[in-house]
């Protein structure tokens, strides 16, 4: 007897968690120094190019197969693939990845938190240098038990929402936490755009400087549009697996592909202005979160309280994300073990657990235990982004393009002919061609 699986409730919660899923450190922490890094303008048109062309076509490979087989990724890939053929152990590759993403990621969550309540108590409003900020981060990471002690009351959070279900927990969260983190976002960026420096900031993100085009600013677009939209770990193929089949998967590919990228440019609409109104590097690179804007909100009116809703910002785009990132396993454990939604649940907590633990100790009593010469936690990051999900994302792209029966590929985009037609052969196009040679590119881009 067919399992009969709970389906997202309606439209609205497909876009918001699926909007939710691709939203969070990646579009407000990353994007903005990777513009920064790579020159503004012309990063952003570069990226809004990947976006359409690779983005969307990858994001409805995953809502294809997962919609048509409505099950977990292994079985997806099983159900769909030719007979003989062994295109399903590659989802064994995304299921690791998103354990492992969901284990790091959960410690920088967690600064988050931390970061939260010091601007709440007073811990960072103080009116000292720029010194004074790099050194509280440092200190604070270097430390074993508060870096945990955050990791955990993250993970624990997680677990609860996860527990309840699809619809009784994701959906109603996203519903939720989706919507208020955009109303967050406008508010940061009205109050930015009045600071005296935003002229320029505003210049340096939407006037392109073509000199600045260079193969690493190419790929470095390539990577951000990649790294945004969660693509690669099956994220959006498991959410996909819960759409009702009247859910028009290109037209939510698009909508979900230019709610995250507005996301992006909105948080960059926070970040630069602030920056040249403080004379500061836009190329401030990671630190930009932690070290720099905790100094720019301390000089500004206000700051503490701008600081607090700043990192509650950042806790929100966090949550959505792992929510998602944890459902890969959860749905695996539920469907191929055969254990509870709670026992699925509990399993996915444990072992994010155990290795975010190892994580979370990276910067501190475990710093000197090193893989490869680089910490648990730079392993996983590192492994993660530069192999596991490229290579995920260019066999998604190639069985969606080239090896799922057509007729099935047909009817799931275009609902039976119903929508999205005259789109239909540009994304095959692109699923077949454009998408692998771009990820390839940045796959061996990095390699080299």
């Amino acid at each position: 007897m067919k399992n009969q699986r709970t389906l997202f409730a309606t439209k609205l919660g497909v876009i918001a968690a699926s909007v939710g899923s691709a939203i969070g450190l990646g579009n407000i922490w990353r994007f903005p120094y990777e513009a920064g890094q790579h020159g503004g303008g012309a990063f952003l048109i570069i990226y809004l190019a990947m976006v359409t062309i690779v983005g969307i076509p990858l994001i409805c490979s995953e809502f294809v197969i997962g919609r048509a087989s409505q099950t977990n990724v292994l079985g997806a890939l099983r159900k769909l693939e030719r007979r003989g053929s062994r295109w399903h152990w590659i989802s064994y590759l995304g299921i690791l990845s998103s354990l492992m993403i969901l284990s790091f990621y959960c410690v920088v969550a967690g600064w988050t938190l931390e970061y939260g309540f010091a601007s709440i108590n007073g811990a960072l409003s103080s009116q000292a240098g720029e010194q004074y900020y790099s050194d509280y981060f440092r200190t604070f990471t270097g430390e074993s038990m508060r870096p945990l002690h955050w990791a955990i009351v993250f993970l624990t959070l997680n677990y609860l929402i996860l527990r309840r279900g699809v619809r009784s927990g994701i959906e109603r969260m996203s519903n939720l936490m989706t919507p208020l983190l955009f109303v967050i976002l406008v508010v940061f960026c009205v109050k930015s755009l009045m600071m005296p420096g935003a002229a320029e900031g505003l210049k340096f993100l939407f006037v392109p400087d073509f000199s600045k085009i260079t193969p690493d600013v190419l790929l470095g677009a390539m990577g951000q549009a990649f790294f945004s939209l969660s693509l690669g770990v099956s994220t959006l193929l498991t959410y996909a697996s819960y759409f009702k089949r009247d859910v028009p998967l290109v037209k939510s590919a698009s909508i979900i592909a230019g709610l995250d990228t507005a996301f992006a440019i909105i948080a960059g609409l926070i970040i630069f202005p602030a920056l040249f109104s403080f004379n500061m590097e836009p190329a401030e690179g990671p630190r930009l979160v932690f070290e720099v804007l905790p100094y720019i909100f301390s000089h500004t009116a206000g700051g503490q309280f701008w600081a607090a809703g700043f990192f509650f910002l950042l806790f929100l785009a966090s949550i959505t994300s792992t929510i998602s990132m944890s459902e890969i396993s959860i749905a695996f454990f539920c469907e191929e073990w055969h254990m509870s939604r709670e026992k699925a649940s509990l399993l996915n907590y444990v072992i994010a657990l155990v290795f975010g633990t190892i994580c979370a100790l990276s910067f501190g009593m475990l710093s000197d235990f090193t893989i490869f010469g680089m910490t648990v936690f730079d392993l996983f990051n590192n492994i993660t982004a530069n192999y596991f999900m490229p290579i995920c994302c260019i066999f998604f792209s190639i069985f969606a393009g080239w090896m799922m029966d057509k007729n099935l590929l047909h009817n799931q985009l275009t609902n039976n002919g119903k929508t999205a037609r005259r789109f239909f052969p540009a994304i095959v196009f692109c699923l077949k061609f454009v998408a692998p040679t771009a990820i390839l590119a940045v796959f061996v881009y990095q390699l080299i």
